[in-house]
């Protein structure tokens, strides 16, 4: 018999507006925090800490320049402009949803805003009403890494109470306006974030809090302004759309022990348990025991108003979704160790497996792990909303670009979400590969991390066509939609 996903399940690529969208200053769009955030041309792949720190200087440098060559994110790959062409090359591959998400400051250009700006709102009625066009199911984040500045200049971002009342604004305003559009949903990217970056997920910039402050005070006020805001996110979208999914979406860090010293499995279970207590909090309603003795441990006391304990109880989300592209392993003690590159931090080299040319650990067995312990521990829809590689593609002489590389990735990942959803009786909606079109990588802020069936002519300063050209891989993943993955298995 031939072994091929589910009947049903959507397979599609995974976009983010402050990634792609460009138009910065169009439309009526207002600045948001990415469009703050300089690229990293000499990118320290053992220090990522060091490169998500931004001051109140970097804000003010970044306002007085119109300049994309250093900001990338104000161009992206100009999906503001191109995003028919786009959209009709998803479909080509036959794309059954396409990730994406919608610009806060676009709909509210300064966040706070009494009235929507209307062209905003067009803009995204234009780019669902070419997704419904060829079929293409939207699969929408409310929040990803693009707050409005003046949310952080103003009220000091997600610290401040009143973030969760504008978030409750704009999201009635885009579940009232694309209702009879979008079903599927998702309200902060990686949550977990905010931990690793918490500028761009939180709008928090450190010099702007007392020195002596608690650090970790702020973070996690910070994130309970942010689950109160999801609870609430899921009731609207509930309620205004009925039969509408609301799932949140969490940063997959898999942790091996390095060695089976007990000291080293401790600290797995201990990493493991640093990204799970987002997802938990969303999915169970409440804050999980260790992480409440966490807060008792650290001194961290979480403000909360009359109601939220209830409103976060009330309205869990519905699915799981979640970001993988490599494992890690971990030790008590990494002296001596040799580090690699991993999401957005530094990990210890696993000597099992290779690593892309960032450094990230490629384990496909590592997704089968992930969705396992999701599964296992959630009991809800999972739905694998980021994986790929990020890799230096080049444009041959015939102008084709030949990413076996890629394909090789691809088909051993999808190898192992085939096996867990047969073997291991996981519950999956489906995939977007993330990047599915070139745009500019979060942790580096550069183009030529290069993660798109489709290539974008345009480097890390801004320069290029910006012509679309599909690559091998592209070819390859339209017949493995096509098939719905029974061609990974033929001879």
């Amino acid at each position: 018999m031939t072994r091929k996903f589910p009947d049903g399940f959507l397979w599609g690529g995974a976009t983010a507006a402050n990634q792609v969208e460009g138009g910065w200053k169009e439309g009526g769009k207002g600045i948001s925090v990415s469009d703050c955030a300089r690229s990293h041309l000499d990118v320290d792949v053992q220090d990522y800490a060091k490169q998500n720190e931004i001051t109140s200087k970097d804000i003010e440098e970044a306002l007085a320049t119109d300049d994309e060559s250093l900001y990338p994110k104000r161009h992206g790959s100009d999906f503001y402009h191109h995003y028919k062409e786009d959209i009709a090359m998803f479909a080509k591959m036959g794309f059954k949803v396409f990730r994406l998400s919608i610009a806060w400051s676009r709909i509210f250009p300064n966040g706070d805003d009494e009235m929507p700006n209307e062209e905003g709102l067009k803009f995204y009625d234009n780019v669902f009403d070419e997704c419904l066009k060829y079929g293409i199911e939207p699969l929408v984040t409310m929040s990803h890494y693009e707050p409005p500045l003046n949310l952080v200049l103003k009220y000091n971002g997600w610290y401040n109470r009143k973030l969760v009342g504008f978030f409750e604004k704009f999201v009635k305003t885009i579940c009232t306006r694309y209702k009879d559009k979008v079903k599927y949903w998702l309200t902060f990217n990686e949550v977990d974030s905010m931990i690793r970056h918490p500028y761009t997920t939180g709008g928090l910039v450190r010099d702007r809090f007392p020195e002596d402050v608690n650090w970790n005070q702020i973070i996690f006020q910070s994130m309970h302004h942010q689950f109160v805001a999801s609870a609430l996110a899921t009731k609207i979208c509930h309620e205004i759309i009925p039969g509408s999914m609301v799932g949140c979406m969490l940063t997959k860090l898999t942790y091996y022990p390095y060695s089976c010293k007990p000291e080293d499995v401790l600290q797995a279970q201990q990493d493991m348990r640093s990204t799970y207590c987002y997802s938990d909090t969303q999915v169970f309603g409440e804050y999980p025991a260790y992480l409440l003795a966490k807060f008792k441990n650290e001194g961290v006391k979480i403000v909360k108003e009359p109601g939220d304990d209830e409103i976060m109880k009330k309205y869990p989300v519905d699915f799981v979704s979640f970001s993988y592209y490599s494992s890690s392993c971990v030790a008590k003690d990494d002296q001596g160790l040799k580090k690699t590159a991993a999401n957005t931090m530094t990990a210890i080299k696993n000597p099992y497996i290779p690593t892309s040319d960032w450094g990230w650990q490629i384990d496909p067995i590592g997704l089968r792990i992930s969705m396992v312990d999701l599964y296992d521990r959630y009991r809800k829809p999972l739905f694998i909303v980021e994986n790929g590689l990020g890799a230096k593609d080049e444009v041959l002489p015939d102008g084709t670009i030949d990413d076996q590389y890629r394909i090789d990735y691809f088909d051993a990942h999808f190898r192992e979400m085939l096996n867990a959803i047969e073997i291991d009786g996981v519950e999956c909606l489906g995939y977007t590969s993330w990047g599915c079109i070139d745009l500019v990588s979060e942790s580096t802020k550069q183009m030529s991390k290069r993660y798109g069936f489709i290539y974008v002519d345009v480097d890390d300063y801004g320069n290029g066509t910006y012509k679309r050209i599909p690559k091998k891989s592209f070819y390859w993943y339209k017949k493995v939609i096509e098939t719905n993955g029974a061609c990974l298995f033929e001879d």
